[in-house]
């Protein structure tokens, strides 16, 4: 299993459409055995080419901080599940799931509206 982390150097980054660059993680029989790092493309996450580039990669999950509907339903479409919620270091984020801490939270932002503003759904 791959499982993909939207990264700021090694922490959670909130806002998939602009992240850094993402985790991209290797899970066999419950450990990491392979990480490797993908930059980002510029642009939104919802309307770049980054969902299908991360399927090529063979990534199942993304452990996400947030992101919106679009980006979501495009990720899904590509057959990748989205966990939203997470924050904090990206090594403590990947242990906790294989441990299986982690749970999507249900919040979705919506940061095209008002103005470009980031708004979250709570």
């Amino acid at each position: 299993m791959k499982i993909a982390i939207p990264t700021k150097g090694h922490i959670v980054d909130d806002h998939f459409g602009h992240c850094e660059m993402y985790s991209i993680f290797t899970i066999n029989e419950g450990k990491i055995t392979n990480t490797e790092l993908l930059p980002s493309p510029q642009g939104c996450g919802c309307k770049s080419n980054i969902s299908s580039i991360l399927k090529e990669k063979g990534i199942s999950i993304m452990l996400a901080g947030n992101m919106g509907e679009g980006a979501m339903n495009v990720l899904n479409m590509q057959g990748i599940e989205v966990i939203r919620g997470c924050s904090g270091d990206t090594s403590l984020v990947i242990d906790a799931y294989i441990k299986g801490i982690i749970t999507d939270s249900g919040i979705g932002c919506n940061h095209h509206g008002n103005g470009g503003e980031h708004q979250c759904n709570q």
